[in-house]
């Protein structure tokens, strides 16, 4: 259930709002236990989901780091070859 989240600091470019917003709706679904609430829940799921959203851009825009920006690209190759020892 939390495979699409991924570590979204120090990135050139930032973060973008789509992919805090699927690393707060992966968590809020982990916390759950639930991919899709009920809909006597699904007021309270996104109101999570909105404020873990904002935590997080809060927490992005606060971070600090001597270290340069990594490269996107980079990062999801080394994400793909982890990924064929792993399943070869």
């Amino acid at each position: 259930m939390c495979r699409n989240i991924r570590t979204l600091h120090n990135f050139e470019p930032p973060a973008t709002t789509e992919e805090v917003q699927a690393a707060a709706l992966q968590y809020v679904r982990k916390v759950s236990g639930s991919t899709r609430p009920s809909q006597a829940n699904q007021a309270a799921f996104d109101r999570a989901v909105r404020e873990v959203t904002e935590a997080t851009r809060r927490l992005l825009g606060e971070l600090t780091t001597s270290a340069p920006p990594k490269n996107r690209e980079v990062e999801a190759a080394k994400a793909r070859e982890r990924a064929a020892a792993r399943y070869a």
